[in-house]
């Protein structure tokens, strides 16, 4: 009995408490659907006191102008650029000899010294700039404001991206400032027909989005498509790309990505030469593109600025090693479990001789050595750069040499382990490398319970997932169908004076990039 009293009476007590809360929202939704501001400034005034109630930020400065007219100018501290507002904007209205004005217009014209200037009539729109971090000014008797286009605020110059390294290419990448990563696609395409449409999303954070493509190469079903997935998302805050690409993505269950994450401007620029789409978050220095295949998950963008020979072995390496990065754990244990016979006799006496004193099966050694390979790679990239590498290098050379002279591991188990992990960084994108290490485990599993045919049932259902795949309707595998456009730049990389024509499925609308017949060579000259 006394519990049930004490239970209601806390529950009435928490109710109390957050009905003031409740009105507080109800109140301030109520004045963001104000389709006008008042002419009464300090109607004005008090109700965005009312919107921005506890912040301390935001500051408030009266203004007289000319000495004529009330006025208030609002700018968000840390977001605006308090040195240009008081010699630009504060100074040049509080000086006497200020004209009498009967439209702002005029104002703006005789007085404020400021490139972009924008008008707006609601609260909304006022809580929209002022949150950008541009300062608006408020006059009495009027029911226009200005937006001054004053926003500053401290963010991250520009760097070499540190995920996607190479020794040939541009060593610019993105920053998490989104004006920063469009003047940088500008900058390299500076065609008028280079498109960036805005988008807010996020109840709570108002994330700007920019959907970049270029017109007259994109499918516009295609472009219409990414706006429309983009403008279903109904969530409370945007903080990183990651959160867009699996809420438009066509499988999000599919360990594959179907989304290219990239932070190098020349990657995604050459993109949209292609006929894709990127797709720009603030607060990210990672852009999304579409629609993209396998096969762009294991290309790199120094593929392109190397010579063609050196590019297409360094390309054929990098599918061999991807096969060696899946499969070879797997074919160890079902060789070693299941199919003795093929291997040489010497050569099985030997790894007999070294599995003499291993406790475990194959099956529970490589599960052990690759869950400890996993760890000390995840625990490199955690810690600190000064430690992480040799924390990772060290860890898997004692922990390697320690199991072996213990027993707990074979030495031909760390060369397949460490042969393995050494195939995964040849992966040039991390999230396909991701893919590929956690189809792995399952594929070890099979070949452990049913040696070769588990490993051939697992290629099989992995075939028919890829098959499957698609990325906004572009089939995952599509390159894959013997094209010979397309295998210019996938069994191998041609010239460059031999790729005249762009993808397929993403270039048709103007199918050639460049003209025909630029083969390189001495010019010939008839003599006479």
């Amino acid at each position: 009995m006394i519990k049930s009293l004490l239970r209601l009476l806390i529950t009435k007590q928490l109710n109390d408490h957050s009905q003031p809360q409740q009105q507080q929202q109800e109140q301030r939704a109520d004045i963001l659907q104000q389709p006008e501001l008042y002419k009464d400034l300090q109607q004005n005034v008090e109700l965005l006191h009312t919107i921005y109630a506890h912040c301390s930020d935001v500051v408030y400065r009266s203004l007289l102008i000319g000495g004529q007219r009330n006025a208030i100018l609002i700018y968000i501290e840390g977001l605006s650029d308090c040195d240009r507002i008081e010699d630009y904007v504060i100074a040049p209205l509080m000086r006497e000899d200020t004209e009498p004005f009967t439209q702002l217009g005029q104002l703006v014209e005789r007085k404020i010294n400021v490139a972009q200037v924008s008008q707006f009539t609601s609260f909304a729109e006022c809580v929209n700039y002022l949150s950008s971090g541009n300062p608006v000014l408020l006059c009495d008797n009027e029911t226009i404001g200005l937006a001054l286009g004053l926003a500053k605020w401290e963010k991250r110059s520009i760097e070499e991206p540190a995920a996607e390294t190479g020794i040939r290419g541009p060593r610019e990448g993105f920053t998490e400032t989104l004006r920063t990563n469009t003047s940088q696609i500008r900058r390299i395409i500076k065609s008028p027909l280079l498109k960036m449409e805005p988008m807010k999303i996020g109840d709570y954070t108002q994330t700007n989005v920019v959907i970049a493509y270029i017109e007259g190469l994109a499918d516009t079903a295609l472009v219409e498509e990414v706006k429309n997935r983009l403008r279903r998302i109904r969530i409370d805050g945007i903080l990183e790309s990651g959160y867009i690409e699996e809420m438009i993505e066509d499988q999000p269950y599919s360990p594959f990505p179907q989304l290219l994450s990239t932070e190098r401007p020349d990657v995604t620029c050459s993109s949209l030469l292609e006929g894709r789409v990127a797709i720009l978050v603030e607060g990210t220095p990672f852009a999304l593109v579409a629609p993209i295949t396998f096969f762009s998950l294991l290309q790199s963008a120094e593929d392109y600025y190397q010579r063609f020979w050196v590019s297409s072995v360094i390309r054929w390496l990098r599918y061999g090693f991807a096969l060696i990065s899946l499969l070879l754990p797997s074919l160890y244990v079902a060789i070693l479990t299941f199919h003795q016979e093929m291997v040489p006799g010497s050569l099985l006496i030997s790894m007999a001789i070294s599995r003499e004193a291993v406790p475990f099966p194959a099956l529970f050694e490589v599960l052990i050595m690759e869950v400890t390979f996993e760890a000390l790679r995840e625990a490199g990239v955690r810690l600190p750069k000064q430690v992480g590498a040799a924390v990772s290098i060290v860890g898997a050379l004692v922990i390697g040499q320690a199991a072996v002279q213990a027993g707990l591991v074979s030495a031909p188990m760390v060369i397949v382990v460490a042969i393995t992990g050494i195939a995964s960084f040849m992966i040039p994108r991390y999230v396909a490398g991701i893919a590929i290490r956690m189809l792995r485990f399952p594929m070890i599993l099979l070949a452990g319970t049913l040696g070769l045919l588990g490993i051939m049932l697992g290629i099989i259902a992995l075939v028919l997932h890829m098959c499957s795949l698609r990325s906004f309707g572009v089939p995952f595998l599509s390159i894959a169908v013997p094209q010979k456009r397309e295998l210019k730049d996938i069994l191998f990389r041609s010239p460059w004076w031999m790729m005249d024509t762009r993808p397929h499925l993403t270039g048709e609308y103007d199918r050639y990039r460049q003209a025909s017949g630029q083969k390189p060579g001495p010019e010939r000259v008839d003599k006479a």
